[in-house]
C-alpha cells in the first residue's frame, strides 16, 4: 500500500511539474545555463512532503517524514525521477527504503 502511495505521489509530483509550464533547459538546447536560473524548484510542500525539482541533472525528488513522525521531522528521501525519461510510454521512478 505504501509503494503504491508513493508511486502515485511520484507521478502527481511529475504531472505538476511538467503542467506548471516548466521550460526547456538552455543546457538541452546547446546553449550556456543562465546564472540566474534557479538550481532548484519547490513543486510542492505541505510541511510533511517535499517535492523538488534539480534543473540542473533533470530529477525530481520526493522527500516524506515517517509515519509517525509529525510536521517538524527531518525530511527522507523517498524517491526520484529521471525527467530525462519523460516521453517514454512508462516512467520507473527510483524508490528508497526508509532505514
Amino acid at each position: 500500500m505504501k509503494s503504491w502511495i508513493l508511486g502515485a505521489s511520484l507521478v502527481l509530483g511529475l504531472a505538476l511539474v511538467l503542467t506548471a509550464g516548466w521550460r526547456t533547459r538552455a543546457a538541452d538546447k546547446g546553449e550556456a545555463m543562465d546564472k540566474g536560473a534557479p538550481a532548484y524548484t519547490v513543486v510542492a510542500t505541505d510541511g510533511s512532503h517535499l517535492i523538488v525539482t534539480d534543473n540542473r541533472s533533470n530529477q525530481v525528488y520526493f522527500y516524506a517524514i515517517g509515519a509517525e513522525a509529525k510536521i517538524g521531522d527531518p525530511l527522507e528521501l523517498r524517491g526520484k525521477v529521471d525527467l530525462n525519461t519523460v516521453g517514454k510510454e512508462v516512467l520507473t521512478p527510483t524508490t528508497y527504503k526508509k532505514k
